[in-house]
C-alpha cells in the first residue's frame, strides 16, 4: 500500500483504500487529491511515498469531507504548511467534522458514532475561488454520493471521480453503497458516461479509460435495491423494519457506522421514491409508515 503509481505525465495516484490524487507542480511541489482516512495515512503520503523522492506537499485538493478522504488533511497541513481546497458544504464539514456524524444520526452522535471512520479531525480550508489555486485544474461537480461533491480534472486531461461510483468487486460484496441524493447520484453517473478523458480515478475502483461499463454496473444496482425497497413496502411498514429487511435480504453485517451510513442511504432512497410518486407515507399510532402506490 502507498505505493506511487504513474497514470499519465505529471499524474499519479497513491495506492491506498481511497485512492489519493497526486500531480507534479515542478521537481519539489506536489498537489494532492484527498489524503487518505487518518494521520496514519498522511505520514505514510508523507514519509513512505513523497520524502525519498524529495517531494512535498504544497496543496490539497478535496473532493468531499467524508473521513476516508480529508483525514489526513491536519497531519500534511501541520507538518507542510500546505493549502487546503474545498468548498460549499464539504468546506463546511471539513473544517467542522462533527456535522459529519450529526448528519448522518440525525441528532448528535454517541460516544461510538465519533470515530475516525466518520469523523476527521478539524483541517482549515480555502474555496476553490482562492486566488492561490492551482492553475490547469478542472473542478468538476459530481454531487449524488455527498453534498457537493466534485471531481478534479489534472492538466494531463486525468479526471479523479471520488465517490461517484464504486467498483464491481464492492458493489457485489456491500450492494448498499452511500448516497446522499438518489436522483443527483442517477444524473452525476450519466454526466460520466458522456465525460471524455484520457484517463478516469475512481476512489474505489480501478483507473481506466472507459468509465461507462462501472456507471452502469452502479446504476444497475440502485435499481435492484429501489425494486426490493417498492416489494418491502408492498404493506404499510415503518422505516426500522424496512432497514431490517435491507440487511437480511443483502445478508448485510449491522454495527453502529453501518447503522447510520446504510440507514442515511435508505432514507434517501424514501425520499427519492416518495418525491418520484411511487412510494407514500402515512401517520398511524404515532408511527410514520412507508408503502409503495
Amino acid at each position: 500500500m502507498y505505493e506511487l503509481i504513474q497514470i499519465k505525465n505529471n499524474t499519479y495516484y497513491i495506492d491506498s483504500p481511497a485512492k489519493i490524487g497526486l500531480y507534479k507542480l515542478n521537481e519539489t511541489d506536489v498537489v494532492l487529491i484527498d489524503t487518505g482516512n487518518d494521520k496514519d495515512a498522511g505520514r505514510k503520503v508523507l514519509n513512505k511515498t513523497l520524502k525519498p523522492l524529495g517531494w512535498n506537499v504544497k496543496y490539497i485538493i478535496n473532493t468531499h469531507s467524508n473521513a476516508d478522504h480529508i483525514g489526513g488533511n491536519e497531519f500534511v497541513q501541520k507538518r507542510t504548511e500546505c493549502k487546503v481546497f474545498s468548498a460549499g458544504v464539504e468546506k463546511l464539514f471539513t473544517e467542522k467534522p462533527i456535522m459529519e456524524p450529526s448528519f448522518l444520526y440525525g441528532g448528535y452522535p454517541f460516544k461510538e458514532l465519533r470515530n475516525k471512520f466518520l469523523m476527521a479531525v478539524p483541517s482549515k480550508c480555502s474555496d476553490f475561488e482562492d486566488p492561490e489555486f492551482p492553475e490547469g485544474f478542472e473542478i468538476i461537480p459530481l454531487p449524488g454520493h455527498f453534498f457537493d461533491m466534485v471531481g478534479v480534472r489534472t492538466p494531463d486531461n486525468v479526471v479523479f471521480l471520488a465517490d461517484c461510483l464504486f467498483g464491481e468487486n464492492i458493489v457485489k460484496k456491500y450492494h448498499i453503497f452511500f448516497i446522499y441524493d438518489v436522483r443527483e447520484y442517477l444524473n452525476t453517473l450519466d454526466k460520466i458516461k458522456e465525460m471524455k478523458a484520457d484517463i478516469f480515478v475512481p476512489s474505489h475502483a480501478e483507473a481506466t479509460e472507459d468509465i461507462s461499463p462501472l456507471a452502469e454496473i452502479n446504476r444497475n444496482k440502485i435499481m435492484e435495491i429501489i425494486k426490493k425497497i417498492k416489494d418491502i413496502c408492498a404493506e404499510p411498514i415503518i422505516f426500522e423494519d424496512i432497514l431490517q429487511k435491507i440487511f437480511q435480504h443483502f445478508d448485510l453485517v449491522m454495527d453502529v457506522n453501518q447503522y447510520v451510513l446504510v440507514g442515511s442511504t435508505i432514507r434517501s432512497y424514501l425520499s427519492y421514491l416518495k418525491d418520484e410518486g411511487i412510494l407514500t407515507f402515512q401517520i398511524s399510532d404515532s408511527k410514520l409508515y412507508w408503502k409503495t402506490v
